[in-house]
């Protein structure tokens, strides 16, 4: 969150951050506006859906909207990956039966299914499955077990039967299907990011580290400054602790997509999965993003349900830095509403105990100067009384992502004077990004200006300490290797 010079923060400051997804309800006059007025941190640009224009259109709008208001919002691209689906029904749908039998045809025409057979655009299909698995239709409203494959085709016995319409998603029970994260949509998509600028680019379905160090080669120099966030929705992703932390490891941030990943491992592994998730990438040192339904009857009603803010609050709890809106702001009746819903659940679940209380690396020992630095500014704020803020200068956000990763009621407000890095603290847990440009100040000066900068937000006020981290060269990235403990005087008011 960014706030112009002088406009004070008079409540309570939300820590955990909203992705709300850009679309058709944030197209209508004004909705836009009005939801990053209540609160959005992060636009999600779905590619799965829409044209580059329309991506473009959205976050330049986004842009000036976030400048006039006085936000930093980031944005955040969302490449589509290998979705696998069914083809198309003559009759738009059929009805399948418990017990029956029924042929998914990687050869058949991509309009010529019926209730007994339907074709795949995914033509290695038929490789990747054996009798006696699991097939998963639909997000799992339909299970199908493969009996056997002939050719091209998988005969299966319907399980959970359903009404089955065209397009829709197959997924296998445990994973293994062999299609690659990156298709050439997101390899187009991907060129298109870099060009209209996003902050964040999320990688669907990436089985393996290889997958994020994919992606990154074809950012290339171009994409330099963009962070990628892996989406967790393959079995294999989360299968073990080492496949997770390759992945987390070769990514900024990391997306607990509920979805693809709930019907892969099945929903009673979803929540301790969704938790190990959480805490790994904490451990690591990367953000992370919970996702799914966080409010789904929103959609279409005005209040979330008591599941939903449980869940919302549930995640808060676990300090996953952002939660995530996707059909509730991007084609829902109330997107306004949805998130001032979610910012009073994210604020409610804060002022619990367990939410400011941390023993984050507290037996581990610090290879970094800059790491040490941010650790022992957030352990010295959580224990001395009297202390407003941590104000961290910085020329990349990073030492502001290593502070947010210990638990803390107080702000931590990253000074910097490079956009892009003001975008990327969006994101960040309990991080407020404002605007700082030092090249005209002296060494002596910076302190000070700092500290006026707080009371001017209303983050701190005279008789207030404020714990301050800098580097001797500022604007220098790893730099960091001072901590300071300043008194705020009556000589830094507002003025």
């Amino acid at each position: 969150m960014t706030l112009p010079p002088h406009a004070p923060i008079h409540e309570p400051i939300r820590r955990t951050k909203i992705v709300a997804t850009l679309g058709p309800a944030s197209d209508r006059p004004g909705v836009l506006e009005r939801m990053i007025a209540a609160g959005v941190d992060v636009v999600r640009l779905n590619f799965s859906h829409g044209s580059a224009d329309d991506h473009r259109r959205r976050l330049v709008e986004v842009r000036e909207i976030a400048t006039r208001l006085g936000r930093s919002v980031a944005a955040l691209g969302d490449l589509q990956g290998p979705k696998i689906r069914i083809a198309r029904f003559r009759d738009g749908a059929v009805e399948l039966e418990q017990g029956q039998a029924f042929v998914l045809d990687v050869a058949l025409d991509g309009e010529a299914g019926d209730a007994g057979r339907v074709g795949c655009d995914y033509k290695a299909l038929a490789d990747d499955v054996a009798p006696g698995d699991r097939l998963l239709l639909d997000d799992g409203r339909l299970v199908v077990d493969v009996t056997r494959v002939a050719g091209s085709e998988i005969h299966t016995t319907v399980v959970q039967g359903g009404r089955l319409s065209n397009n829709k998603g197959i997924n296998k029970q445990g994973g293994g299907l062999s299609a690659p994260a990156l298709t050439d949509k997101d390899k187009a998509d991907l060129a298109t990011a870099i060009d209209i600028g996003v902050d964040y680019l999320a990688v669907s379905f990436p089985r393996s580290a290889a997958d994020m160090h994919e992606a990154r080669a074809l950012l290339g120099s171009a994409g330099a400054e963009i962070g990628l966030v892996a989406k967790l929705e393959r079995a294999e992703a989360v299968a073990d602790d080492a496949t997770l932390d390759g992945i987390i490891e070769a990514s900024e941030a990391v997306m607990v997509a509920r979805g693809d990943l709930g019907v892969e491992i099945g929903d009673e592994a979803l929540i301790g999965t969704q938790k190990r998730i959480i805490k790994h990438a904490r451990s690591h040192n990367r953000a992370v993003i919970t996702a799914t339904q966080m409010m789904e009857s929103m959609i279409e009603a005005p209040l979330p349900t008591r599941a939903e803010v449980f869940d919302v609050a549930n995640a808060v709890l676990d300090a996953t830095d952002a939660v995530m809106l996707s059909a509730e702001t991007a084609a829902g009746d109330f997107p306004v509403e949805t998130i001032e819903a979610m910012a009073r659940v994210c604020l409610g679940a804060e002022r619990e105990r367990i939410a400011q209380e941390s023993g984050h690396r507290i037996h581990e020992g610090f290879s970094r100067i800059d790491e040490t630095i941010a650790l022992s500014a957030m352990y010295a704020a959580n224990h001395l009384a009297g202390v407003a803020a941590i104000a961290c200068m910085t020329a990349t956000g990073y030492t502001p992502l290593i502070a947010s990763r210990i638990r803390s009621g107080l702000p931590i407000v990253g000074l910097a004077h490079n956009p892009v890095a003001q975008r990327r603290m969006a994101l960040y847990r309990g991080v407020i990004s404002l605007p700082f440009d030092t090249s005209e100040m002296t060494a002596g000066e910076l302190n000070d200006r700092a500290l006026e900068r707080l009371v001017a937000q209303g983050i701190a006020e005279p008789g207030d300490h404020v714990i301050l981290t800098r580097g001797d060269h500022m604007n220098a990235h790893g730099g960091t290797n001072t901590l300071k403990i300043l008194d705020v005087g009556d000589d830094h008011g507002a003025g």
